[in-house]
C-alpha cells in the first residue's frame, strides 16, 4: 500500500508511522559514535555463526565482503546504525543479508557496540590522564626547595613547597586513575548472544564471539546483560570525581595568574586577550575546564534520573543515557589535555611565591611546635602563648614569649632552654620546610622521594594500559583476518 502523505512512512507491523515520530525515536546521530564498533560486532556474530553451522560459507562470504567495504556515508535511512547496516546488506545482497540477525537482538548489539566503543576512549583517557600525572610530577621535581604560602580557608596558613602542592594534585591524579583502570574491567564484559533479553534457541558460542572482540569475560545473565547501563553509570562517576580533581587544579592556577596572586603567567596558547581591554590576558582555558566539571556531573545525574526505577529488562529509555556517556567522555579528555598544556607551558613567580611563603605569620604553627619540643610544654598552652603573639602582628621578641608564658604558663620559657636563635630559626619559611621530613611532608628530601616514586607508578600504570590495549588489539587484528 502506497503512502497517501509524503510525510509518512509505513511499518510493516505498525502501519503509518510520521516523520516527527521517527526522527523523535532515532538514535542515529548519537550511533555515528558506534558505527566502527558495530561492524566489529557483526563480524563477530557472523563468524560464530559460520563455525556454529548456523549460515553457509557462501552467505559468509558475501556479509563480510560488504561490511568491509562499508562506509559510514553509504547507509541509508534508519532509526538506528544496526537497522541502517542491515537495510544495506539486504539491498546490496538480498534477502540472504538477513542471517545476520540470526541468534542476536538490537539490544544485545548496540550494548555491545556501547562497550567496544567505550573501552577505546577509556584506554585514550587513561595515557592523557597518565601525561598529565607526568607534567605535575616533572614541574614538581624542578621545584623541591621552592618555597610558597600554602592555604587553608584561603588564608595563609604554613609554609610549604611548590612540589608539595603539585604533588598532591598528581596523587588525586593517580587515585582516578585506578578508579578507571577497575572500571574499564567492568566495561569489557561481553553482552553479545543475549538477544531480546531471553537468550536464543540457536546453538550459539558466546564464548567465540567474546573471544573475537577482545573482551575480558561474559556478562552471564542475558536479561542483566542488555539492561544495564551501570558502566556507564559507574565511568560517568568516576569521570565526574576527576572533573571535581581537575576544577581545583583549575581555580588554583586561575587565582594564581591573577594580578592579587601573581604567582604564576599562563603561556599565551592558553590564555587570551579581552575583546576591549588589551592589556588583559584572560586563563579563558583553565576557566572552561573548571566549567566543565559542572557539565560532565550534569551528565552524571542525568543517566543516573534516566536509569532510576527502570523495570527489567530492555526499555527504550536507555537510548537517552549514551548520548550523556559521549558528551561526558569528550569533555573530560579534552579537559585533561588542555590542563596538561596549562601546566607544562605556565611560567611561575618563584621570586613572588619565595616572598609570600612568610606571609600572615604563617609560621606560628612552627614557633608553637617549637616551644614544645624545647621547652618541654604541653601543644595547646603553647598553642596560647603564639595565638596571643599573633595577635599583636609584631615578629615576636624571647622576651615578650617570656612576659605571656609567665602570664598563661607560671614560668618563663627562656628558663626553660629557648634561646633567640630557636625562635629565629622557627620563623624562618626554609627552615620550616626542611624540618618537615615526616613521610608526605614538604621537604625537599621527602618530595624527591615522592617525585621518583611518582614516576615509578605512572610507569606501572603505563605498563597496564599497554597490556590491556594490545589485548584488544591483538583479538580485533585475528578478526580482522577472517574472511
Amino acid at each position: 500500500m502506497r503512502n497517501t502523505r509524503p510525510d509518512m512512512f509505513r511499518d510493516q507491523r505498525l502501519g503509518e508511522i510520521s516523520q516527527e515520530v521517527l526522527e523523535y525515536l532515532s538514535s542515529r546521530k548519537a550511533d555515528r559514535r558506534i558505527f566502527e564498533a558495530d561492524i566489529l560486532a557483526d563480524k563477530a556474530h557472523l563468524i560464530m555463526l559460520k563455525e556454529r553451522g548456523l549460515i553457509s560459507g557462501e552467505t559468509f562470504s558475501l556479509i563480510i565482503k560488504s561490511l568491509d567495504n562499508l562506509h559510514e556515508e553509504d547507509l541509508g535511512p534508519g532509526e538506528d546504525i544496526h537497522e541502517a547496516i542491515e537495510a544495506y546488506l539486504l539491498a546490496r545482497i538480498g534477502p540472504e543479508a538477513g542471517r545476520i540477525h540470526t541468534g542476536r537482538s538490537r539490544n544485545d548489539q548496540v550494548a555491545t557496540s556501547i562497550r567496544l566503543a567505550l573501552r577505546e576512549q577509556l584506554l585514550d583517557l587513561l595515557e592523557e590522564l597518565q601525561a598529565l600525572i607526568l607534567t605535575l610530577v616533572k614541574v614538581a621535581g624542578e621545584h623541591t626547595e621552592t618555597l610558597i604560602p600554602g592555604f587553608t580557608h584561603l588564608q595563609h596558613a604554613q609554609p610549604t613547597t611548590l612540589a608539595h602542592q603539585l604533588l598532591a594534585h598528581a596523587d588525586a591524579f593517580l587515585r582516578d586513575l585506578d578508579r578507571i583502570e577497575e572500571t574499564y574491567a567492568r566495561v569489557n564484559k561481553s553482552p553479545l548472544g543475549s538477544a531480546a533479553f531471553a537468550s536464543t534457541g540457536f546453538k550459539i558460542d558466546r564464548y567465540r564471539t567474546c573471544q573475537l572482540l577482545g573482551f575480558d569475560g561474559l556478562l552471564e545473565n542475558s536479561m542483566d546483560a542488555v539492561s544495564t547501563r551501570d558502566f556507564v553509570l559507574e565511568v560517568l562517576s568516576d569521570l565526574s570525581i576527576l572533573m571535581v580533581n581537575l576544577s581545583r587544579l583549575a581555580e588554583e592556577l586561575i587565582l594564581w595568574s591573577t594580578s592579587e596572586f601573581n604567582y604564576l603567567e599562563f603561556s599565551s596558547k592558553y590564555a587570551s586577550t579581552s575583546s576591549i581591554m588589551p592589556q588583559k590576558k584572560n586563563p579563558d582555558a583553565a576557566e572552561l575546564a573548571r566549567a566543565k566539571a559542572g557539565s560532565v556531573i550534569g551528565s552524571l545525574v542525568s543517566a543516573l534520573t534516566i536509569c532510576k526505577a527502570m523495570p527489567l529488562s530492555y526499555n527504550r529509555d536507555l537510548q537517552e543515557v549514551t548520548p550523556h556517556l559521549w558528551r561526558g567522555i569528550d569533555s573530560v579528555r579534552g579537559s585533561v589535555r588542555i590542563m596538561n598544556g596549562c601546566i607544562s607551558t605556565a611560567t611561575f613567580n618563584v621570586e613572588r611565591l619565595e616572598k609570600c611563603s612568610g606571609t600572615g605569620f604563617s609560621t606560628a604553627t612552627e614557633l608553637a611546635d617549637t616551644l614544645v619540643r624545647i621547652a618541654g610544654i604541653p601543644f595547646r598552652t603553647a598553642h596560647q602563648i603564639v595565638g596571643k603573639i599573633a595577635a599583636k602582628g609584631n615578629r615576636p621578641t624571647l622576651q615578650e614569649l617570656d612576659s605571656i608564658a609567665q602570664e598563661i604558663a607560671g614560668s618563663k620559657l627562656s628558663e626553660l632552654g629557648l634561646s633567640s636563635n630557636d625562635i629565629e630559626d622557627a620563623l624562618n619559611p626554609k627552615s620550616n620546610i626542611f624540618m618537615r621530613t615526616a613521610t608526605g611532608g614538604p621537604s625537599p628530601s621527602e618530595t624527591k622521594r615522592m617525585v621518583n616514586e611518582r614516576i615509578k607508578a605512572i610507569s606501572e600504570h603505563s605498563e597496564s594500559v599497554k597490556q590491556m590495549r594490545g589485548f584488544v588489539n591483538n583479538a580485533l587484528d585475528n578478526l580482522k583476518k577472517i574472511k
